[in-house]
C-alpha cells in the first residue's frame, strides 16, 4: 500500500526541517522513503519552496487543497488555534485522509514537531 504524507506546518520550512519531520514520523510507523507516494497540505503551504523541494526530492505528488475541502473530515485530533489561523481545524489528517482516496483511514495519527504536523494515510 502506497502511503499519503499529510503535512501543516508554520509559513517558511525548509525541506530540512520538513524532512527531519516526516523521517521521524515514517521511522514510527516502520515505513520507507518508497512506501510514500503523495505530500497532502493546504493550499497555501503546497506553494512554498521547502514543500516543493522535499516532494521533488523523493519523487512524490504535492496534493494543494483547500481549507474547504478540509473542514469536513472527521479527524482524533482538530485543532481550534488551526481552525482560526487556517479555516479548517485540521491539515495534515485531513489532507492525509483526503489525498489517500475514500477508504483510506490514519495509519499514523498529527505527530507534532517544533512547528510541523504530520499525520499518514493509506
Amino acid at each position: 500500500m502506497k502511503l499519503v504524507v499529510g503535512l501543516g506546518a508554520r509559513p517558511g520550512r525548509s525541506a530540512e526541517e520538513l524532512e527531519a519531520a516526516v523521517g521521524q514520523a515514517l521511522t514510527e510507523l516502520g515505513a520507507d522513503w518508497g512506501d510514500v507516494r503523495a505530500l497532502a497540505t493546504i493550499d497555501r503551504r503546497a506553494a512554498e519552496d521547502g514543500v516543493r523541494a522535499l516532494a521533488t526530492a523523493y519523487g512524490w505528488e504535492v496534493v494543494s487543497l483547500a481549507a474547504a475541502e478540509l473542514v469536513g473530515y472527521d479527524v482524533p485530533t482538530p485543532s481550534e488555534t488551526v481552525a482560526d489561523a487556517v479555516g479548517t481545524p485540521s491539515v495534515a489528517e485531513a489532507a492525509a485522509l483526503a489525498a489517500a482516496g475514500g477508504r483510506a483511514v490514519l495509519i499514523l495519527p498529527k505527530t507534532t514537531f517544533p512547528g510541523i504536523t504530520v499525520a499518514v494515510a493509506g
